[in-house]
């Protein structure tokens, strides 16, 4: 038995270490290895535990740790093929149909999906690249390719394609999709801590500590944050995220749970983006100016960050490494005034074709990084990681329609009531919730409660927790939904979040017995 144990070990290391040589970590981390096994601290006839005591000491312990950690990540969330094939025939409708609005209005505007920039061009919008707001574009023509509503159109007519249905079921529900979701109490089991009591960051900032030597829970938090930080390990720090992380840390330690350090292997990769922006001029930039426009521009808490979003969803738009994650599919097009053989590209490179409000995903980052190299490689962590599950159709238990179908078996379990009101007024209960669920409360929530959510999603790596806000919400607000009976009324009751305190809402639902 201890055999078969050892060679499955090995088995495991060897198979391991040949993945972590096709990661861009790799020649850096080997060049790091290969200075140390030669430097005095090494020594040849205690060469096993030497070597092990100076990667201890030069953090290489802990970098070969994280790399293996967020490389299991990926192995357990890669895109499977979905069992449902109607759900992947939605998909493929839903992405030409996209492509095929992105073609009619390249055609109304007489312009081309990917051109080369003139050299002027190329100069005027280098000069600019740093105040990008001052850049001078005619958008009057261009308009979203679709918004949040359009895609929970498609969504609700997904129960269509389920053949086996009751006679006596409404017809708008998520709930003929044959997909697993948990009830209450197993979210409670995974939120633990939350649903125990514990104390946690959002609740009080002058709540006492427990523990001897700190006057305040905040100050407790601090005090151990600083020392996870330190330490590094992902797990670690993820762990430590679940009970919120104090403002004054955040932005390192999420670059750390996420892997998102940036180092010169980064920059360069940034640049390369930023030059590819300046060669080529596609379609899609105007849309990009003008979501940033229509969303973060006209947002109080976000304005100021205009010329920082051009710049991060302007090369977010060129970078392959998106698409792979998402398993996009992008269209093969010419660029025009570009000779053979590199004439064509995928189009647009990032597998995104801009929706509204596609900018909010990357706007509270604004509040954690002013460097745009930095600011952009965590939003590209979190994007592959989360975001994009919220804008592509799939059974992934952590997708967007998963959530749907999540939230309104919650509502109809937990608030039975106003489920029936609901029912009786005549609207679909996700109507009210799905902008929230889409962008994952980006520009719904204030900026400290939306990244004490965020906080959450990273501590448990897991987006269920926007259904339970979405059903917290509507509890906490019912007495008023009951008061009306139109959508447009309900919409106004639940317009304004700006005074919901997001974690004693969610602690307070995940107590309840």
């Amino acid at each position: 038995m201890e055999n078969i144990k050892e060679e499955t070990i090995h088995h495991t290391a060897m198979k391991l270490a040949e993945e972590i040589k096709n990661l861009s970590i790799y020649k850096s981390f080997y060049s790091d290895v290969q200075k140390l096994v030669s430097s005095p601290s090494v020594k040849k006839e205690d060469f096993k535990q030497t070597l092990q005591q100076a990667m201890k000491e030069k953090g290489l312990d802990t970098k070969l740790r994280n790399t293996v950690f967020h490389w299991v990540r990926t192995q357990n969330k890669q895109n499977k093929l979905d069992p449902l094939t109607s759900l992947s025939k939605a998909s493929a409708q839903w992405e030409k149909r996209i492509h095929k609005s992105l073609n009619s209005m390249c055609s109304d505007l007489e312009t081309s999906l990917a051109k080369i920039r003139s050299q002027s061009e190329q100069e005027e919008l280098a000069d600019k690249w740093n105040e990008l707001s001052t850049y001078s574009l005619d958008l009057s023509k261009y308009r979203p390719v679709y918004a949040p509503k359009d895609f929970l159109d498609v969504l609700l007519t997904l129960s269509g394609y389920v053949p086996f249905t009751k006679e006596d079921e409404p017809k708008w529900e998520f709930a003929h999709l044959p997909l697993q979701v948990k009830t209450l109490d197993q979210l409670r089991k995974i939120y633990q801590e939350w649903a125990n009591g514990e104390p946690l960051l959002g609740v009080n900032p002058n709540m006492p500590s427990t523990v001897p030597g700190f006057a305040t829970l905040e100050a407790e938090r601090i005090g151990l944050g600083e020392r996870v930080a330190v330490l590094g390990y992902a797990p670690v720090i993820q762990e430590y995220l679940k009970k919120g992380s104090p403002q004054c840390l955040r932005a390192k330690l999420w670059s750390q749970v996420l892997g998102a350090d940036v180092k010169q292997q980064q920059i360069i990769y940034f640049n390369q983006l930023k030059k590819n922006v300046l060669e080529v001029d596609l379609m899609i930039d105007k849309l990009i100016f003008k979501d940033v426009q229509l969303t973060a521009s006209n947002d109080d808490q976000y304005f100021v960050f205009e010329d920082l979003l051009y710049q991060v969803m302007l090369c977010f738009s060129r970078d392959g490494e998106a698409a792979r994650a998402a398993g996009a599919s992008a269209l093969r097009v010419a660029v025009k005034g570009r000779h053979a053989p590199d004439c064509l590209i995928a189009f647009p490179p990032s597998g995104v074709i801009p929706f509204h409000g596609f900018t909010m995903y990357a706007t509270p980052f604004c509040y954690l990084y002013d460097d745009p190299v930095q600011l952009y490689f965590m939003f590209r962590a979190f994007y592959m990681r989360y975001w994009h599950r919220l804008h592509y159709i799939s059974t992934h238990p952590q997708g967007i329609v998963s959530l749907c179908l999540l939230y309104e078996r919650l509502l109809e379990a937990n608030e039975p009531l106003l489920w029936i009101h609901f029912r009786n007024i005549n609207i679909n209960p996700i109507r009210v919730v799905f902008k929230w669920l889409m962008r994952a409360f980006s520009g719904h929530l204030p900026p400290d409660q939306l990244l004490l959510l965020w906080d959450a999603i990273l501590g448990y790596d897991c987006l269920e927790i926007l259904p339970l806000l979405a059903l917290a919400i509507l509890s906490f607000r019912k007495e008023n939904i009951f008061q009306v009976n139109t959508l447009q009324n309900v919409d106004a009751v639940l317009a304004d979040l700006s005074t919901i305190s997001v974690i004693p809402l969610l602690q307070l639902a995940l107590m309840k017995s």
